[in-house]
This record gives C-alpha cells, sequence and structure tokens, in this order.
C-alpha cells in the first residue's frame, strides 16, 4: 500500500481530540506519516465540531483555508470527518466541491481506507453506526506530555432539549474498566502527570454495562497509578452520589475542582431544557459538595435565552450567579438547532435579547471570579508549569483551579529554570485579566 504524508487538524471539544489522536495512530501504523501542518500534505483529515453555530461557522472557515491550500497546489486532497459531516453529510459534498470524502462520527476507525480511497482518486463517504463504534486502541497523543485525556464514554441519554449530541454521538457507551485502566497505565508510563477523565457524562459510567454507576471504583483504580492530579469533566448533577463525593473529597489526587453543567436554575426553563432535578435540588447539592470538599472549585455551563426565559427567570438566573458565587462559569446564548426540540418551541427570545443577556451574565460572572482572586493573593499554590511564556517575560502553569484551555493561568517568576511539566509552589501576589501572577517559593 501507497504511503503518504497525512496532516490532521482537530476542531471543538477535547473528545473529538481524543477522536483525532485515535485516527492519527491508524495512519502512522498503516504507514503514513502524520503531521500538524497541512501546508506540503498529501492529505489534510478535518476532524470537525457540528454542535451549536459558532462550531459550524469555524469548522467551514476550515475547510475554506484548506481549500485554498488545494487550489494553490500545495495541499493534495481533502477529508472532512467528525459532527459536521455526521450532520450535514448531503450538504456537505453538494455545496462544498472542495471537499473530497466525508466520515461520519461512527466511522473515526476507517480512516486508513478512507485515505487510500481519496487518493485514488474517488469521493469516499464512510457513516459507520454511530450507536456502535470502537473506542479501544491506540492513540498518538497531541497535548503536551504531562497531560492527556481519558475518555470513558461516548455518546449520551440525557436527550436536553436544546442539545444535538445524542443526534450525532449516539446511546451512552461506557468503555470496559479493564480497557480504561490498560489506557491510564500507557499513560501514566509515558509520564503523563495531569489526567483529564472525560465523557458528555462521566456520571454515569459503567451503568449500561455493569448495570450499575462505577466511576467511584474507576477513580479508585485510576489513583493507585502514577499520576500526580486527576480532574474530572463532567459531573451531571443528578447522579451525583455520596459515594462519588466520598471518593473525591478523600482521594489527594483528585482535585477539588467539578464540572457540573447546570444550564439554568429557574425550575421552569429547567423543565423546559428536559434536565433532571429542580432548583432546590441543585441548591441543596452545591452546598452538601462545599461543605464535604473543603476548598472545591466549581465549574458549570450556563445558556441564556432559551425560549420562555423572560425577565424575571434571567433576574433569577443572575442572582443565582450572586449568591453561589460559583467560581469559574462558561455563559453561552442559546442556539436554535434544528432537529432539536428546543428549535421550535414557543416563546422564543429573540438573538439581540438574548445575546445582550449573555454580556450581562458574562459582567457578573467576571466580578464574582476577580473577587475570588482577589481572596487568594498572598497564598502558595501548586502551580504545573507550562513552560516560559516570551511574551509575557515569566513562566505560565495552571492551579487545580484552572482546566487546560478553558480557565486561567498563573504567570510566575523564578530565578533558576523550570522544566514544563514540573509542580513548583507559587505565592499568589497579583491579579490580571482573570490570571493570577506570583513568584514561585524557593
Amino acid at each position: 500500500m501507497s504511503s503518504y504524508k497525512v496532516a490532521f487538524i482537530s476542531l471543538g471539544c477535547a473528545k473529538n481530540l481524543v477522536n483525532t489522536e485515535q485516527m492519527m495512530d491508524l495512519a502512522r501504523a498503516a504507514g503514513h506519516t502524520v503531521t500538524a501542518e497541512p501546508d506540503g500534505a498529501d492529505v489534510a483529515v478535518l476532524n470537525t465540531c457540528g454542535f451549536i453555530d459558532s462550531a459550524k461557522s469555524e469548522a467551514i472557515d476550515n475547510i475554506l483555508e484548506l481549500s485554498q491550500l488545494k487550489e494553490e497546489g500545495r495541499l493534495g486532497k481533502l477529508l472532512v470527518a467528525g459532527c459536521l459531516t455526521q450532520r450535514y453529510k448531503d450538504e456537505l459534498l453538494s455545496e462544498l466541491p472542495e471537499v473530497d470524502g466525508i466520515l461520519g462520527t461512527g466511522s473515526y476507525t476507517d480512516i486508513v481506507p478512507a485515505i487510500a480511497s481519496v487518493m485514488e482518486g474517488d469521493q469516499p463517504t464512510f457513516f459507520g453506526d454511530i450507536h456502535h463504534t470502537i473506542e479501544d486502541g491506540g492513540r498518538m497523543l497531541t497535548t503536551p506530555p504531562y497531560t492527556a485525556y481519558l475518555k470513558i464514554a461516548e455518546g449520551c441519554d440525557n436527550r436536553c432539549s436544546y442539545c444535538i449530541i445524542p443526534y450525532l454521538r449516539g446511546r451512552y457507551r461506557s468503555r470496559t474498566m479493564d480497557s480504561l485502566l490498560e489506557e491510564a497505565r500507557w499513560l501514566s508510563g509515558r509520564g503523563v502527570k495531569e489526567l483529564i477523565v472525560i465523557a458528555q457524562d462521566i456520571t454515569r459510567y459503567g451503568v449500561d454495562l455493569y448495570g450499575k454507576h462505577r466511576l467511584a471504583d474507576l477513580l479508585n483504580e485510576l489513583c493507585k497509578l502514577d499520576f500526580h492530579w486527576i480532574r474530572l469533566h463532567y459531573l451531571y448533577p443528578d447522579e451525583l452520589d455520596d459515594e462519588l463525593i466520598d471518593v473525591i473529597a478523600e482521594e489527594k489526587k483528585i482535585l477539588k475542582y467539578i464540572d457540573i453543567p447546570l444550564q439554568h436554575i429557574n425550575d421552569g426553563i429547567l423543565k423546559a431544557m428536559n434536565r433532571r432535578g429542580t432548583k432546590a435540588e441543585i441548591l441543596a447539592l452545591l452546598h452538601k459538595l462545599r461543605e464535604r470538599i473543603p476548598g472545591l472549585v466549581l465549574r458549570t455551563s450556563l445558556i441564556a435565552g432559551l425560549p420562555g426565559e423572560g425577565e424575571a427567570e434571567f433576574e433569577e438566573l443572575c442572582d443565582f450567579l450572586r449568591q453561589e458565587r460559583i467560581e469559574r462559569a462558561g455563559i453561552f446564548q442559546f442556539s436554535p438547532e434544528e432537529g432539536t426540540p428546543a428549535a421550535v418551541m414557543e416563546g422564543q427570545v429573540d438573538a439581540d435579547t438574548a445575546q445582550r443577556r449573555v454580556e450581562l451574565l458574562v459582567d457578573l460572572q467576571s466580578r464574582v471570579m476577580d473577587a475570588w482572586n482577589e481572596s487568594r493573593l498572598g497564598e502558595t499554590v501548586e502551580v504545573l508549569c507550562e513552560g516560559f511564556d516570551a511574551e509575557a517575560g515569566c513562566y505560565a502553569g495552571r492551579t487545580y483551579a484552572d482546566s487546560p484551555d478553558i480557565d486561567g493561568r498563573v504567570y510566575f517568576t523564578a530565578a533558576g529554570l523550570v522544566p514544563a511539566g514540573e509542580f513548583v509552589r507559587v505565592r499568589l501576589t497579583g491579579t490580571e485579566d482573570g490570571d493570577m501572577t506570583g513568584e514561585i517559593e524557593e
């Protein structure tokens, strides 16, 4: 079989990145040269996100940029994979003739025959069963050597009314405990120090395979391996039971950082979202977590502008942020995604109003975060160094409160060399635009 230079570009979430890493490993095992640079490649593979409008726009922009490379003779063929192709497989090839072939979310493992087909001049279209995908196997890590993701399940059964993911990724499928521990041992052996456990919903891990929740059991086993930090994304509030809370509280390697996507706090909006749980139950859970896990940092995601959200419901959401002082929150504008129940609900909020509400929530959350950062001044904290930042003129890293790419950083000075991937003690001395500054404690 001929070998080619194949460039991989991954868009969207960390779960998508893991799929890209799996495709890269398959291509490398087949004898291809794998690169991140499309300029000069025989084939570029773009793994897309198609979750909301902004993600779709980003994917199309990338397709057009890669198409320009093709026109200039600097790129051979273009394969597009992932959520965008799964969602728009009929439109993609007809409306974007620059695309030479497509793979859906059920066909990541078909990347090698897709490369062969497109290089033979065909237009491959691989769309396997999204409910029965192969999630085990090798990966070619693209994250820094000290950090890696462990995807413990694929798909989602929650069926939130605004969300397209179950239609693109299939039903919830847990990976076996044995396969996960084998992969985790491999990651640990490669020197990974921060393991980030991910899935669309990690709290439901094991229910489909073992008939009961097994996340607590999995975490206990992961903590026996040579990781320094174990970070968790995402834990749904209705499945966060006492056994799991105890493991998070007691295991020193598990970071006291919990990402719970709440989306809203008003009971009517939660019901319209098809979310399980009420405002009272959410508040009780947050208070229990704060009480049981000292030093806990909470992260959540919130949606403004869902159909039926009036000024009273929006003000209730604002009051929730003011009162609960959640340290980390991502604020999103409701996107009426075709094919979802929320897209055709009565009481649609006009886009300008929804955008204004997002801006108000972002401003409110910024003030909450700034106040929390100010309260930390003078503390000495553990920081994972990510290297020297030439623009800032000092080192940069993250604390337990900072997940990569979504939270803030700590910029710190040091008298000597601090290698990337090393844990150091830093005394916090200042704040700057959501980030912290400090100096290493010698």
